[in-house]
């Protein structure tokens, strides 16, 4: 049993809530939070985490729809979950490093690389916008439909779960949000909660980390500065993942198949808005 199977998730959340206050007391008497950004900005990226984190994925989705109405620079929100997700992912997959299946991740994530400069190439060329508002509708379909209806099993080879990671690479490259399709295609296989989380998992946290630097390269490092302000949402990010893990840890698989459909719903809210 681990050590945050052993904690309250109530108790975490409470004592996250405080330090999250203290921690944007500190920095700013300290001058270091943006004039964009605010305490409410620092617990709204607190709350994205605890959430996604039950499920594992969602972060971007969710934390848009808190943080656009609270910060003026669109580009610095997007900095902030990408690097806030990174963090998020990599502190989930280290608690879950030995639910990892390699075997059933490799397929998905070399479709994933083949769908990422396809993401990419259509974020700076096309409108997202409208494909984001797109893809926000299907989710919210299906998370509605699998919450109210039997969860459907199917049976696929390394082919399927390639193409499954073929449509996350793209849609991480286009709306940096690689997980919601994976997921769907991993719930869809019939394995338990840990298999699945081994799963989409690592798969969501190396195509992020791969995203940022292939965009990095073809704008030719003009990464904005602001990326040093981003790096201060971090430690509520990572307050944030130990609540919704010590959560997860409870979950049964029914209840944890639930909370990925919510999941849906919410993520797909959030990327209408």
């Amino acid at each position: 049993m681990s050590r945050l199977t052993l904690i309250s998730p109530w108790v975490l959340a409470v004592s996250s809530a405080v330090l999250i206050w203290l921690y944007a007391a500190a920095l700013n008497i300290l001058g270091l939070l943006s004039s964009g950004a605010s305490t409410l900005a620092l617990v709204a990226v607190l709350v994205a985490a605890t959430v996604s984190s039950i499920a594992g994925f969602a972060f971007s989705a969710i934390a848009a729809a808190m943080l656009l109405p609270l910060m003026r620079e669109p580009v610095e929100v997007v900095t902030i979950m990408l690097l806030s997700s990174i963090a998020i992912q990599s502190l989930s997959v280290w608690a879950l490093r030995r639910a990892i299946d390699w075997h059933a991740l490799f397929p998905m994530l070399v479709g994933g690389i083949m769908g990422l400069p396809i993401g990419v190439y259509l974020l700076l060329h096309l409108d997202t916008s409208q494909y984001a508002r797109i893809m926000g509708v299907a989710l919210v379909l299906y998370g509605a439909y699998m919450l109210f209806r039997k969860p459907l099993t199917v049976r696929g080879g390394r082919l399927h779960d390639a193409l499954a990671g073929v449509a996350g690479g793209i849609t991480g490259g286009l709306a940096a949000f690689p997980g919601a399709l994976v997921t769907i295609w991993c719930s869809m296989k019939g394995w338990d909660k840990n298999r699945q989380r081994g799963v989409y998992q690592p798969y969501i946290l190396i195509m992020q980390i791969l995203t940022l630097v292939l965009l990095r390269t073809v704008t030719s490092g003009s990464w904005p500065g602001i990326a040093a302000t981003a790096w201060t949402f971090v430690p509520a990010a990572l307050m944030g993942t130990c609540c919704g893990l010590a959560i997860f840890k409870r979950l049964t698989d029914k209840q944890f198949g639930t909370a990925i459909n919510v999941l849906l719903l919410v993520a797909g809210a959030g990327l209408i808005w």
